[in-house]
């Protein structure tokens, strides 16, 4: 009788011990490569303040927008209203995988880099820039999202 309890707890033992062995596979995870930030089309204004107080309801931004060419590296402004730039010109960003900053480039004038979120928001691709256009007691932060 004791003989076959050793048995059993012998049995138990290996099942155990292969249990544990097969149970402690190492996992290969390949990382995902993110993929490259892409602000081509028109976006136009859905919030902006000055230092934290709301904009959109003392000025009309309807009619502004902002065009992005990602292949040309351009941007075009319609109907321009108080922003970080005034004409039309070049936009790049810092790193086109995990951008902090989107620096616009002005015809004619020196770069002017803002911080830049690219957020999805309720299911929409956002850009959010913070700038301080000549005051720097002033800070502006425009939401824009894609209207195309």
């Amino acid at each position: 009788m004791n003989n076959h309890i050793i048995k059993k707890h012998a049995y138990l033992l290996i099942i155990a011990m292969a249990l544990l062995w097969t149970s402690c596979k190492i996992e290969r995870i390949a990382p995902v490569t993110e993929s490259q930030k892409d602000l081509t089309g028109t976006w136009k204004v859905v919030q902006a303040t000055r230092n934290g107080t709301n904009l959109v309801p003392l000025y009309d931004f309807s009619q502004f927008s902002i065009k992005f060419n990602a292949a040309s590296g351009a941007y075009n402004l319609i109907n321009p209203v108080p922003f970080i730039v005034d004409v039309d010109g070049k936009f790049s960003l810092d790193d086109p995988q995990y951008p902090y900053k989107l620096t616009f480039t002005a015809t004619g004038a020196q770069p002017v880099a803002t911080a830049f979120n690219f957020p999805i928001i309720n299911g929409t691709r956002q850009i959010i820039m913070t700038f301080s256009p000549g005051c720097a007691q002033n800070t502006y932060v425009f939401t824009l999202s894609k209207s195309n």
